[in-house]
Protein backbone atom coordinates (compact mmCIF):
# COMPACT_ATOMS: atom_id res chain seq x y z
CA UNK A 1 0.00 0.00 0.00
CA UNK A 2 1.84 3.75 -1.36
CA UNK A 3 1.66 6.42 1.62
CA UNK A 4 -1.30 8.10 0.49
CA UNK A 5 -3.24 5.25 1.01
CA UNK A 6 -2.11 4.32 3.99
CA UNK A 7 -2.83 8.23 5.41
CA UNK A 8 -6.38 7.46 4.85
CA UNK A 9 -6.45 4.23 6.43
CA UNK A 10 -4.67 5.28 9.68
CA UNK A 11 -7.46 8.05 9.90
CA UNK A 12 -10.22 4.99 9.53
CA UNK A 13 -10.83 5.97 5.81
CA UNK A 14 -11.70 2.69 4.06
CA UNK A 15 -9.90 3.21 1.08
CA UNK A 16 -9.81 -0.20 -0.11
CA UNK A 17 -13.36 -1.19 0.84
CA UNK A 18 -14.40 1.72 -1.16
CA UNK A 19 -11.96 1.00 -3.90
CA UNK A 20 -13.81 -2.25 -4.37
CA UNK A 21 -17.26 -1.27 -3.65
CA UNK A 22 -16.55 1.44 -6.81
CA UNK A 23 -15.35 -1.35 -9.26
CA UNK A 24 -18.52 -3.02 -8.55
CA UNK A 25 -20.50 -0.22 -9.18
CA UNK A 26 -18.98 0.04 -12.43
CA UNK A 27 -19.12 -3.22 -13.59
CA UNK A 28 -22.90 -3.02 -13.78
CA UNK A 29 -24.65 -3.23 -17.53
CA UNK A 30 -26.80 0.13 -18.32
CA UNK A 31 -29.38 -1.46 -17.50
CA UNK A 32 -28.41 -2.87 -13.93
CA UNK A 33 -27.12 0.59 -13.49
CA UNK A 34 -30.33 2.79 -13.70
CA UNK A 35 -31.68 0.22 -11.38
CA UNK A 36 -29.48 1.00 -8.99
CA UNK A 37 -29.35 4.30 -9.14
CA UNK A 38 -33.12 4.30 -8.20
CA UNK A 39 -32.72 1.80 -5.46
CA UNK A 40 -29.83 4.15 -4.08
CA UNK A 41 -32.08 7.31 -4.27
CA UNK A 42 -34.65 5.36 -2.58
CA UNK A 43 -32.15 4.25 0.29
CA UNK A 44 -30.50 7.72 0.66
CA UNK A 45 -33.96 9.36 0.96
CA UNK A 46 -35.60 6.75 3.73
CA UNK A 47 -32.39 6.34 5.46
CA UNK A 48 -32.50 10.26 6.12
CA UNK A 49 -36.26 10.40 6.98
CA UNK A 50 -35.75 7.82 9.76
CA UNK A 51 -31.78 8.93 11.42
CA UNK A 52 -31.75 12.61 10.35
CA UNK A 53 -33.56 14.68 12.92
CA UNK A 54 -32.93 17.99 10.80
CA UNK A 55 -34.06 15.90 7.66
CA UNK A 56 -37.53 15.23 9.07
CA UNK A 57 -38.47 18.64 9.36
CA UNK A 58 -36.96 20.03 6.25
CA UNK A 59 -38.57 16.91 4.37
CA UNK A 60 -41.17 16.41 6.07
CA UNK A 61 -43.69 15.82 3.33
CA UNK A 62 -41.21 13.38 1.22
CA UNK A 63 -42.09 10.38 0.16
CA UNK A 64 -39.10 7.90 -0.73
CA UNK A 65 -41.49 6.46 -3.85
CA UNK A 66 -41.83 10.09 -5.20
CA UNK A 67 -38.48 11.78 -6.04
CA UNK A 68 -40.36 14.76 -7.21
CA UNK A 69 -41.72 15.36 -3.21
CA UNK A 70 -38.17 15.54 -2.25
CA UNK A 71 -37.18 19.58 -1.25
CA UNK A 72 -34.50 20.98 -3.17
CA UNK A 73 -31.59 22.06 -0.52
CA UNK A 74 -30.56 25.28 -0.75
CA UNK A 75 -26.78 25.90 1.01
CA UNK A 76 -28.50 28.86 3.29
CA UNK A 77 -30.44 25.54 4.80
CA UNK A 78 -26.79 24.13 5.63
CA UNK A 79 -25.49 27.21 7.33
CA UNK A 80 -26.62 26.21 10.78
CA UNK A 81 -24.34 24.21 13.55
CA UNK A 82 -22.87 21.21 12.58
CA UNK A 83 -24.04 18.72 15.49
CA UNK A 84 -27.82 20.28 14.40
CA UNK A 85 -27.61 18.55 11.16
CA UNK A 86 -25.87 15.07 11.72
CA UNK A 87 -27.60 12.24 11.24
CA UNK A 88 -28.30 9.51 14.69
CA UNK A 89 -25.18 7.86 15.38
CA UNK A 90 -22.59 10.20 14.24
CA UNK A 91 -20.68 12.56 16.18
CA UNK A 92 -17.61 14.98 15.64
CA UNK A 93 -15.30 12.01 16.75
CA UNK A 94 -16.43 9.16 13.87
CA UNK A 95 -17.06 11.76 10.78
CA UNK A 96 -14.94 13.49 8.15
CA UNK A 97 -15.61 17.32 8.80
CA UNK A 98 -14.07 20.02 6.31
CA UNK A 99 -15.53 23.49 5.25
CA UNK A 100 -16.27 25.38 1.85
CA UNK A 101 -14.23 27.72 0.39
CA UNK A 102 -16.86 30.54 0.60
CA UNK A 103 -16.09 31.23 -3.18
CA UNK A 104 -20.02 31.71 -3.48
CA UNK A 105 -20.44 34.10 -0.84
CA UNK A 106 -22.27 31.20 1.50
CA UNK A 107 -19.54 29.79 3.58
CA UNK A 108 -20.46 26.43 5.61
CA UNK A 109 -19.05 23.31 7.82
CA UNK A 110 -20.11 19.91 6.39
CA UNK A 111 -19.71 16.25 7.12
CA UNK A 112 -19.19 12.89 5.53
CA UNK A 113 -19.30 9.71 7.18
CA UNK A 114 -15.90 7.64 6.94
CA UNK A 115 -16.93 5.50 3.90
CA UNK A 116 -18.27 8.16 1.95
CA UNK A 117 -15.13 10.53 2.08
CA UNK A 118 -13.11 7.35 0.81
CA UNK A 119 -15.15 6.87 -2.19
CA UNK A 120 -14.40 10.32 -2.79
CA UNK A 121 -11.03 9.52 -2.90
CA UNK A 122 -11.65 6.21 -4.75
CA UNK A 123 -13.44 8.39 -7.61
CA UNK A 124 -10.51 11.36 -7.67
CA UNK A 125 -7.87 8.30 -8.12
CA UNK A 126 -10.08 6.41 -10.65
CA UNK A 127 -10.10 9.68 -12.97
CA UNK A 128 -6.67 10.26 -12.88
CA UNK A 129 -6.03 6.82 -14.02
CA UNK A 130 -7.54 7.61 -16.96
CA UNK A 131 -4.40 9.72 -17.68
CA UNK A 132 -2.05 7.52 -15.72
CA UNK A 133 -1.58 9.60 -13.23
CA UNK A 134 -1.47 8.99 -8.93
CA UNK A 135 -0.95 10.30 -5.73
CA UNK A 136 1.99 8.13 -4.94
CA UNK A 137 4.78 7.64 -8.13
CA UNK A 138 3.73 10.89 -9.94
CA UNK A 139 5.06 14.31 -8.88
CA UNK A 140 2.37 17.17 -8.57
CA UNK A 141 2.87 20.43 -9.30
CA UNK A 142 0.21 22.08 -6.90
CA UNK A 143 -1.65 25.68 -7.64
CA UNK A 144 -3.48 25.94 -4.75
CA UNK A 145 -3.98 28.51 -1.56
CA UNK A 146 -2.81 27.58 1.82
CA UNK A 147 -3.77 27.99 5.49
CA UNK A 148 -1.82 31.10 6.88
CA UNK A 149 -2.33 30.02 10.07
CA UNK A 150 0.82 27.69 11.92
CA UNK A 151 -1.19 24.72 12.47
CA UNK A 152 -3.29 24.85 8.65
CA UNK A 153 0.04 25.41 7.01
CA UNK A 154 2.01 22.49 8.29
CA UNK A 155 -0.82 20.29 7.97
CA UNK A 156 -1.28 21.65 4.34
CA UNK A 157 2.73 20.67 4.35
CA UNK A 158 2.21 17.14 5.70
CA UNK A 159 -0.09 16.45 3.23
CA UNK A 160 1.55 17.73 -0.03
CA UNK A 161 4.74 15.56 1.39
CA UNK A 162 2.29 12.48 1.65
CA UNK A 163 0.56 13.21 -1.88
CA UNK A 164 4.28 13.54 -3.47
CA UNK A 165 3.28 17.55 -4.28
CA UNK A 166 4.88 20.99 -4.54
CA UNK A 167 2.94 23.51 -3.59
CA UNK A 168 3.06 27.13 -5.07
CA UNK A 169 2.19 30.15 -3.83
CA UNK A 170 -0.68 31.36 -5.82
CA UNK A 171 -0.98 34.55 -3.61
CA UNK A 172 1.62 36.20 -5.22
CA UNK A 173 1.62 36.11 -9.41
CA UNK A 174 4.58 39.01 -9.52
CA UNK A 175 6.59 38.13 -12.47
CA UNK A 176 9.31 37.41 -10.01
CA UNK A 177 7.03 34.59 -8.71
CA UNK A 178 6.44 33.58 -11.76
CA UNK A 179 10.23 33.58 -12.49
CA UNK A 180 10.74 31.30 -9.42
CA UNK A 181 8.18 28.85 -10.59
CA UNK A 182 9.93 28.56 -13.95
CA UNK A 183 12.63 27.73 -11.89
CA UNK A 184 11.51 25.29 -9.81
CA UNK A 185 10.06 22.96 -13.29
CA UNK A 186 13.49 23.28 -14.11
CA UNK A 187 14.69 21.59 -11.01
CA UNK A 188 12.16 19.18 -10.30
CA UNK A 189 10.56 16.19 -11.94
CA UNK A 190 6.67 16.87 -12.31
CA UNK A 191 4.66 14.91 -13.77
CA UNK A 192 1.55 16.91 -14.11
CA UNK A 193 -0.15 20.75 -12.68
CA UNK A 194 -3.24 20.46 -10.89
CA UNK A 195 -4.94 23.43 -9.10
CA UNK A 196 -7.15 26.58 -9.51
CA UNK A 197 -7.35 27.89 -13.25
CA UNK A 198 -6.78 31.52 -12.83
CA UNK A 199 -3.09 31.44 -11.25
CA UNK A 200 -1.99 29.03 -14.10
CA UNK A 201 -3.74 30.74 -16.78
CA UNK A 202 -1.51 33.54 -15.58
CA UNK A 203 2.00 31.15 -15.77
CA UNK A 204 1.14 30.49 -19.49
CA UNK A 205 0.58 34.07 -20.20
CA UNK A 206 3.75 34.67 -18.51
CA UNK A 207 5.33 31.72 -20.35
CA UNK A 208 4.09 32.90 -23.68
CA UNK A 209 5.71 36.57 -22.57
CA UNK A 210 9.36 34.57 -22.18
CA UNK A 211 7.96 32.29 -25.58
CA UNK A 212 8.90 29.23 -23.38
CA UNK A 213 7.21 26.13 -23.52
CA UNK A 214 6.94 24.29 -20.14
CA UNK A 215 7.40 21.03 -21.43
CA UNK A 216 11.17 21.71 -22.76
CA UNK A 217 12.48 22.78 -19.49
CA UNK A 218 10.44 20.08 -17.55
CA UNK A 219 10.39 16.79 -20.17
CA UNK A 220 9.01 14.75 -17.56
CA UNK A 221 5.37 16.78 -17.62
CA UNK A 222 2.41 15.38 -19.10
CA UNK A 223 -0.57 16.54 -17.89
CA UNK A 224 -2.28 19.72 -16.17
CA UNK A 225 -5.68 19.38 -14.45
CA UNK A 226 -7.52 22.79 -13.65
CA UNK A 227 -10.25 22.94 -11.49
CA UNK A 228 -12.52 25.31 -8.79
CA UNK A 229 -12.58 28.07 -11.44
CA UNK A 230 -14.12 28.21 -14.78
CA UNK A 231 -12.46 27.40 -17.37
CA UNK A 232 -12.44 29.33 -21.26
CA UNK A 233 -11.98 27.66 -24.25
CA UNK A 234 -9.31 30.42 -25.35
CA UNK A 235 -7.74 30.01 -21.65
CA UNK A 236 -7.41 26.20 -22.03
CA UNK A 237 -5.69 26.99 -25.99
CA UNK A 238 -3.19 29.13 -24.52
CA UNK A 239 -2.43 26.51 -21.44
CA UNK A 240 -1.82 23.93 -23.64
CA UNK A 241 0.03 25.75 -25.74
CA UNK A 242 2.77 27.18 -23.40
CA UNK A 243 2.56 24.28 -21.39
CA UNK A 244 2.99 21.78 -23.51
CA UNK A 245 0.75 19.00 -22.46
CA UNK A 246 -3.34 18.27 -22.46
CA UNK A 247 -5.05 20.37 -20.14
CA UNK A 248 -8.12 18.42 -18.49
CA UNK A 249 -10.83 20.16 -16.87
CA UNK A 250 -12.36 19.25 -13.58
CA UNK A 251 -15.32 19.96 -11.53
CA UNK A 252 -15.90 19.77 -8.36
CA UNK A 253 -17.30 20.32 -4.64
CA UNK A 254 -15.68 19.58 -1.54
CA UNK A 255 -18.99 19.16 0.46
CA UNK A 256 -20.32 16.86 -2.61
CA UNK A 257 -17.44 14.67 -4.50
CA UNK A 258 -15.59 14.99 -7.69
CA UNK A 259 -18.73 16.05 -9.74
CA UNK A 260 -17.20 15.92 -13.75
CA UNK A 261 -13.97 14.99 -14.78
CA UNK A 262 -12.65 15.51 -18.68
CA UNK A 263 -11.47 12.54 -20.26
CA UNK A 264 -9.20 11.57 -23.57
CA UNK A 265 -12.00 12.18 -25.99
CA UNK A 266 -13.04 15.71 -24.60
CA UNK A 267 -15.69 14.75 -23.04
CA UNK A 268 -16.81 16.21 -19.66
CA UNK A 269 -18.01 12.98 -17.96
CA UNK A 270 -20.32 13.46 -14.48
CA UNK A 271 -19.74 10.93 -11.28
CA UNK A 272 -22.59 8.80 -11.73
CA UNK A 273 -21.49 6.25 -9.20
CA UNK A 274 -21.50 8.13 -6.13
CA UNK A 275 -23.82 11.27 -7.36
CA UNK A 276 -27.19 11.94 -8.88
CA UNK A 277 -26.90 14.90 -10.83
CA UNK A 278 -29.98 16.84 -11.92
CA UNK A 279 -31.08 19.62 -14.04
CA UNK A 280 -33.82 21.83 -12.80
CA UNK A 281 -35.74 25.15 -13.83
CA UNK A 282 -36.92 27.78 -11.84
CA UNK A 283 -39.84 25.92 -10.66
CA UNK A 284 -37.93 22.58 -9.73
CA UNK A 285 -39.14 21.17 -12.34
CA UNK A 286 -36.61 18.60 -14.25
CA UNK A 287 -35.47 19.88 -17.24
CA UNK A 288 -34.33 17.10 -20.33
CA UNK A 289 -30.96 16.78 -21.75
CA UNK A 290 -29.89 19.68 -24.03
CA UNK A 291 -31.70 22.23 -21.59
CA UNK A 292 -30.07 24.53 -19.46
CA UNK A 293 -31.29 24.75 -15.69
CA UNK A 294 -29.79 24.96 -12.20
CA UNK A 295 -27.49 21.87 -10.98
CA UNK A 296 -29.14 19.83 -8.53
CA UNK A 297 -26.68 17.06 -6.70
CA UNK A 298 -27.58 14.03 -4.46
CA UNK A 299 -24.96 12.26 -2.73
CA UNK A 300 -26.20 8.90 -2.77
CA UNK A 301 -23.75 7.36 0.04
CA UNK A 302 -23.40 10.04 2.77
CA UNK A 303 -25.15 9.39 6.05
CA UNK A 304 -23.71 11.46 8.11
CA UNK A 305 -24.98 14.45 6.82
CA UNK A 306 -28.09 14.24 3.68
CA UNK A 307 -27.27 16.22 0.48
CA UNK A 308 -30.20 15.36 -1.28
CA UNK A 309 -31.23 17.18 -4.39
CA UNK A 310 -28.83 19.94 -3.06
CA UNK A 311 -28.68 22.97 -5.58
CA UNK A 312 -24.84 23.94 -5.31
CA UNK A 313 -25.26 27.37 -6.91
CA UNK A 314 -24.21 26.64 -10.95
CA UNK A 315 -25.85 26.67 -13.94
CA UNK A 316 -25.41 23.93 -16.32
CA UNK A 317 -26.44 21.64 -19.68
CA UNK A 318 -26.40 17.65 -19.57
CA UNK A 319 -25.49 16.78 -23.02
CA UNK A 320 -28.66 14.91 -24.89
CA UNK A 321 -25.83 12.21 -25.54
CA UNK A 322 -26.08 11.35 -21.71
CA UNK A 323 -27.18 8.06 -20.37
CA UNK A 324 -28.07 7.41 -16.55
CA UNK A 325 -24.31 5.00 -16.34
CA UNK A 326 -22.76 8.17 -18.35
CA UNK A 327 -24.22 11.55 -18.12
CA UNK A 328 -22.14 13.66 -19.93
CA UNK A 329 -22.34 17.49 -18.80
CA UNK A 330 -21.85 19.54 -22.11
CA UNK A 331 -21.41 22.79 -20.25
CA UNK A 332 -20.95 24.79 -17.14
CA UNK A 333 -21.95 28.46 -17.42
CA UNK A 334 -21.71 30.05 -14.21
CA UNK A 335 -23.27 30.55 -10.74
CA UNK A 336 -27.03 31.18 -9.88
CA UNK A 337 -26.08 33.89 -7.42
CA UNK A 338 -23.81 35.58 -10.10
CA UNK A 339 -26.67 36.81 -12.11
CA UNK A 340 -26.34 39.98 -13.83
CA UNK A 341 -29.89 42.12 -13.46
CA UNK A 342 -30.61 45.16 -15.66
CA UNK A 343 -32.31 47.82 -15.22
CA UNK A 344 -35.05 46.72 -18.19
CA UNK A 345 -35.46 43.43 -15.79
CA UNK A 346 -33.01 41.48 -18.51
CA UNK A 347 -31.15 39.03 -16.70
CA UNK A 348 -27.76 37.19 -18.21
CA UNK A 349 -25.28 35.29 -16.43
CA UNK A 350 -22.32 37.36 -14.88
CA UNK A 351 -19.84 34.88 -16.79
CA UNK A 352 -21.34 35.97 -19.89
CA UNK A 353 -20.55 39.65 -19.44
CA UNK A 354 -17.24 38.60 -17.79
CA UNK A 355 -16.54 36.72 -20.82
CA UNK A 356 -17.70 40.49 -23.92
CA UNK A 357 -15.17 41.83 -21.50
CA UNK A 358 -12.37 39.14 -22.10
CA UNK A 359 -11.89 39.02 -25.43
CA UNK A 360 -11.72 42.46 -25.82
CA UNK A 361 -9.60 43.95 -22.28
CA UNK A 362 -6.73 41.11 -22.59
CA UNK A 363 -6.42 41.59 -26.34
CA UNK A 364 -2.97 43.50 -26.37
CA UNK A 365 -1.29 41.59 -23.72
CA UNK A 366 -1.11 44.44 -21.54
CA UNK A 367 -4.17 43.23 -18.87
CA UNK A 368 -2.46 40.13 -16.91
CA UNK A 369 -5.67 39.93 -14.86
CA UNK A 370 -9.34 41.16 -14.23
CA UNK A 371 -12.37 40.40 -12.32
CA UNK A 372 -16.01 42.89 -12.40
CA UNK A 373 -18.71 44.03 -9.67
CA UNK A 374 -22.04 45.11 -9.93
CA UNK A 375 -22.59 47.80 -8.01
CA UNK A 376 -25.67 48.95 -8.92
CA UNK A 377 -28.27 47.73 -11.39
CA UNK A 378 -26.85 49.76 -13.79
CA UNK A 379 -23.14 50.69 -12.66
CA UNK A 380 -20.20 47.87 -12.94
CA UNK A 381 -17.02 48.05 -12.09
CA UNK A 382 -13.23 46.43 -13.37
CA UNK A 383 -10.78 46.06 -11.69
CA UNK A 384 -7.45 44.92 -13.55
CA UNK A 385 -3.79 44.50 -12.93
CA UNK A 386 -1.38 45.34 -15.80
CA UNK A 387 1.44 47.28 -16.25
CA UNK A 388 -0.36 50.21 -17.66
CA UNK A 389 -3.72 51.97 -17.63
CA UNK A 390 -6.21 50.94 -20.05
CA UNK A 391 -7.02 53.42 -22.92
CA UNK A 392 -9.52 55.45 -23.48
CA UNK A 393 -9.94 53.87 -27.26
CA UNK A 394 -10.23 50.05 -25.90
CA UNK A 395 -12.51 51.66 -22.16
CA UNK A 396 -14.90 52.90 -25.21
CA UNK A 397 -14.73 49.41 -27.38
CA UNK A 398 -15.70 47.50 -24.09
CA UNK A 399 -18.15 49.68 -23.50
CA UNK A 400 -19.99 49.83 -26.88
CA UNK A 401 -19.47 45.77 -26.93
CA UNK A 402 -21.02 45.72 -23.67
CA UNK A 403 -23.61 47.63 -24.63
CA UNK A 404 -24.54 45.62 -27.52
CA UNK A 405 -24.80 42.70 -25.96
CA UNK A 406 -26.67 43.35 -22.42
CA UNK A 407 -28.25 46.95 -23.25
CA UNK A 408 -28.02 50.70 -23.25
CA UNK A 409 -27.16 53.06 -20.56
CA UNK A 410 -25.03 51.19 -18.93
CA UNK A 411 -22.13 52.96 -16.01
CA UNK A 412 -18.55 50.86 -16.41
CA UNK A 413 -15.77 52.36 -14.36
CA UNK A 414 -12.81 51.06 -14.53
CA UNK A 415 -9.64 50.74 -11.60
CA UNK A 416 -5.96 49.49 -11.76
CA UNK A 417 -4.64 47.60 -9.21
CA UNK A 418 -2.02 45.89 -8.14
CA UNK A 419 -3.27 42.99 -6.85
CA UNK A 420 -6.50 41.09 -7.04
CA UNK A 421 -8.34 40.63 -4.07
CA UNK A 422 -8.50 36.67 -4.16
CA UNK A 423 -10.62 34.38 -1.18
CA UNK A 424 -8.90 32.70 1.76
CA UNK A 425 -8.79 29.71 -0.18
CA UNK A 426 -6.93 31.42 -3.15
CA UNK A 427 -9.53 31.47 -5.62
CA UNK A 428 -10.39 34.53 -7.27
CA UNK A 429 -14.41 35.35 -8.13
CA UNK A 430 -14.00 36.62 -12.00
CA UNK A 431 -17.70 38.22 -11.62
CA UNK A 432 -19.73 39.03 -8.32
CA UNK A 433 -22.89 41.14 -7.86
CA UNK A 434 -23.17 43.43 -4.39
CA UNK A 435 -26.76 43.45 -4.91
CA UNK A 436 -27.24 40.11 -4.76
CA UNK A 437 -24.86 39.77 -1.03
CA UNK A 438 -26.53 43.26 0.26
CA UNK A 439 -29.56 41.78 0.19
Amino acid sequence: MNLFNLSLKIKGFPIQEAKLALKEIQKKSDAEFSSYIETKKQDIITYHLKHNTFYKVFAKNADPQDWNTAPVMMKKDLQQPLETLLSNGFSKTNIYIDKTSGASGKPFIFSKDKFTHALTWSIIMDRFSWFDLNFHSTKQARFYGIPLDKKGYYTEKLKDFISNRYRFNVFDLSDKSLENWLADFKKKSFVYMNGYTSPMVQFAKYLQHRNIILKTVCPTLRACVATSEMLFEDDKQLMEKQFGVPVINEYGASELDLIAFENKDKEWVVNSETLFVEVLDENNNVLPYGEQGRLVITSLYNKAQPFIRYDIGDIGILSKKSTPKRPILEKLTGRTNDMVMLPSGKKAAGLTFYYITKSIIEDDGNVKEFVIEQLKLDTFKIHYVSSKEISQLRIKTIKNEIESYLEKGLTVLFEKQTILKRSKSGKLKQFSSLIHSNK
